[in-house]
């Protein structure tokens, strides 16, 4: 038998050196490679947050789901997942600036908070019927175009606002201002009149830690309320930053049925979707 005739007949080298097990192997070794991924993407670079309150209207909604770059601010224990008993302190820490939205640690009862950055370390920040005053001067704000929020199973018409219908629907009409700080960030909120929260005695930031905000002015509990558990949040330590908002990957109206698929996009908020922040 010639060479050409014993080929047709014999298994190929490489199948015969096969073992039965290299198939899983290798795809429990891909599985572990694309979890590491997955895990250092989750750790090093955004994290998902969604936003269970009105505090930010009208520029975040219950309902939008975000993601939090981490990178901005550095990498702490309160960036890992589960929240990691890690040292104290941040991997290569960096900076917020003012505007920035961010996401950090309640100091005393650790949930997720959303909130603005508005003084940061050595800032003398005061609020005057409902303004506020960074390091003596007043923030400019203008009045702007009523905010028109539509009103959905998971946002509802808030004291302070208006219901009103429009061509689109249910809405609740806001007043709302557009705020300017001085680094030229520039941003709208609400404000429903005087309320407790619109005057704040002037305090200086404390090194290391930041002066927060909601734009949702009167329903939000933040850095005018000192600390307490599922209240204001005080001057927030910059060891407890997440991340800062990035991106708004998902947005629903909250009338999805999980039972009913077609529900989940009729749902949506398409025109939120890939907002950047």
């Amino acid at each position: 038998m010639d060479a050409k005739t014993q080929s047709l007949g014999e298994m190929p080298p490489a199948a015969a050196g096969a073992r039965p097990g290299d198939g899983w192997g290798s795809f429990a070794w891909f599985c572990v490679k694309l979890l590491m991924v997955v895990l250092a993407f989750r750790v090093f670079v955004f994290s998902p947050f969604s936003i269970p309150s009105e505090s930010m209207l009208p520029r975040l909604m219950n309902g939008d789901y975000l993601l939090a770059a981490k990178w901005p601010y550095g990498i702490s224990r309160h960036s890992l997942p589960f929240d990691l008993a890690l040292p104290e302190g941040r991997l290569l820490p960096g900076a917020p600036e003012r505007g920035d939205i961010v996401i950090f640690k309640h100091p005393v009862d650790g949930r997720d908070y959303i909130k603005r950055v508005i003084g940061l370390p050595g800032d003398r920040v005061a609020v005057s019927g409902g303004q506020v005053v960074l390091n003596g001067a007043r923030v400019p704000r203008v009045p702007a175009a009523p905010e028109l929020v539509p009103i959905s199973e998971n946002t509802g018409c808030a004291w302070g606002g208006t219901a009103v219908t429009t061509h689109d629907g249910e809405a609740c009409r806001y007043e709302a201002f557009r705020e300017t700080l001085p680094n030229g960030r520039s941003y709208t909120v609400l404000d429903f009149g005087t309320t407790q929260a619109d005057s704040f005695s002037e305090r200086v930031v404390p090194a290391g830690s930041l002066f927060v905000m909601g734009d949702n002015r009167d329903s939000s509990l933040d850095s005018r309320f000192e600390a307490s558990a599922g209240e204001g949040v005080g001057f927030v330590s910059q060891d407890l930053l997440v991340g800062r908002a990035s991106i708004i990957v998902w947005s629903t109206d909250g009338s999805a049925d999980w039972l009913k698929p077609w529900t989940w996009f009729s749902a949506a908020r398409w025109d939120r979707i890939g907002d950047t922040l």
